[in-house]
């Protein structure tokens, strides 16, 4: 039985390391979203994970303009991803979504905020565990704060079963993450974490919000 074990070990680690964010040996590609003008748009900050999930699922938002992955929520005066996922310097990994609110509103990215990940799970998300991946909302305005904690004991409650354990926050400095983490789906479509792991949660996500995805989806 040892021998076995040890014959199927390496299959294991690969397994793991195919559905964690975190092991994952990133190619830097060069992001070529399109220049977008953020002035006059309003924003949201959102932790649900590895930031390539969810940067993939509110790109393909209608009136989501931009979406940039980064770093908030920390302990420290700087946040780059091998501080953030080995010093433990207490950041969560965030999306800032710059949206029109003329055509999608804060309320439904909130509502899309909890259908895509799993908000019961602390500190973790699937394979990827630390407290970079925690759920977490980061308002920037009393506004924001007052609709998310709506939300999570309203929509949030419905949809799961076992208490939301979803954090709701100020917002604190921002820290745009590296440029090979932009737009990394998009990029990287077939990459491993991409097929094993993001696929599947946009294919659920596309079926839930079909009529409000832009009309390239």
């Amino acid at each position: 039985m040892k021998n076995y074990f040890l014959i199927l070990l390496p299959s294991l680690i690969a397994l793991t390391s195919l559905l964690s964010c975190q092991a994952q040996n990133k190619r830097v590609m060069q992001n070529d979203e399109k220049q977008v003008n953020i002035e006059g748009l309003d924003y949201a900050t959102f932790g649900a994970g590895c930031f390539w999930c969810v940067e993939a699922v509110f790109q393909e938002l209608k009136g989501v303009e931009k979406v940039i992955s980064g770093y908030m929520g920390g302990n420290a005066d700087q946040a780059n991803y091998k501080a953030v996922s080995y010093e433990k310097t207490g950041h969560a990994e965030v999306t800032r979504i710059y949206f029109n609110s003329e055509i999608i509103s804060f309320e439904t990215l909130l509502e899309v905020f909890f259908t895509t990940h799993d908000p019961t799970t602390l500190n973790r998300q699937g394979a990827d565990k630390g407290e970079q991946y925690r759920s977490v909302i980061f308002y920037h305005n009393e506004s924001q704060r007052t609709l998310a904690e709506k939300v999570k004991t309203s929509v949030a409650a419905e949809l799961w079963d076992d208490p939301i354990v979803t954090e709701i926050s100020e917002a604190t400095e921002f820290y745009e993450a590296e440029e090979y983490h932009q737009n990394f789906y998009s990029l990287n479509p077939n990459y491993g974490y991409c097929v094993a792991v993001i696929n599947p949660k946009l294919e659920k996500f596309r079926k839930k919000f079909a009529e409000k995805l832009k009309s390239s989806h």
